[in-house]
């Protein structure tokens, strides 16, 4: 997978994630535990999910 994380994060955030983008939608991971938990994220939701942050950060 090629994980990605924020332009936002700065090189020494504390908290972070990266993403993945799949077939079913997107993988998302703690990039402080990359061999941690993975979350899947269905397309539908991650449309959703995206919406809605690029609204907050636009406003």
């Amino acid at each position: 997978m090629n994980w990605r994380k924020s332009s936002f994060s700065g090189g020494g955030a504390s908290s972070c994630v990266e993403v993945a983008l799949v077939s079913a939608g997107a993988a998302v991971r703690d990039s402080k535990h990359p061999a941690g938990g993975v979350l899947s994220v269905p397309i539908p939701a991650w449309r959703r999910l995206v919406a809605e942050c690029s609204g907050a950060i636009d406003s």
